[in-house]
């Protein structure tokens, strides 16, 4: 099967625990990922983020829908003034120990087994979100959390030049 870019659709920020999320949706299908698939996986969403450090609660997250019966959820969260955590969660993949086919039934990917951040389709937001950090909160003399959240890579497909 020969390697096809997928489409990345940037959607408003969302708060979730006291924390702003931007949010991007990766997927194949030009419809975009299914609501109930979306609702199943920010419905998770609280379980992944991690305490409030005094950093600006902000972060985005990646929900990409596979070509097969996956889905997978990212959580970047901005702890430690510039430090980016990770928590992930799939669904419908038995490879990563879900318990079923089921897109909706999301379970969270213990770092212990498997510490991964992403596919290549899920990695363009990180560049572009470790930039606008930088860009919003740690250069100017005041940071600027509305200005960061409005930043957002814009909607498109996953690759450069796509």
């Amino acid at each position: 099967m020969a390697f096809a870019e997928k489409y990345l659709l940037a959607l408003p920020p969302v708060d979730v625990g006291g924390r702003r999320l931007k949010r991007y949706h990766v997927t194949a299908d030009p419809a975009g990922i299914e609501p109930e698939v979306e609702k199943a996986a920010y419905a998770l969403l609280p379980d992944l983020l991690p305490e409030p450090d005094g950093t600006a609660a902000a972060g985005f997250v990646v929900l990409h829908r596979g070509g097969d019966t996956g889905a997978y959820l990212n959580t970047y969260s901005w702890v430690w003034d510039n430090v980016l955590h990770f928590a992930g969660a799939a669904a419908g993949q038995p490879a990563l120990d879900c318990p079923d086919t089921d897109p909706t039934h999301f379970v969270r990917i213990e770092p212990s087994v498997r510490n991964w951040i992403g596919c290549v389709w899920e990695l363009p937001p990180i560049g572009h979100e470790r930039d606008a950090w930088v860009r919003h909160m740690l250069a100017p003399e005041v940071p600027d959390l509305a200005g960061y959240l409005g930043d957002a890579l814009p909607s498109g497909m996953t690759g450069a030049g796509s």
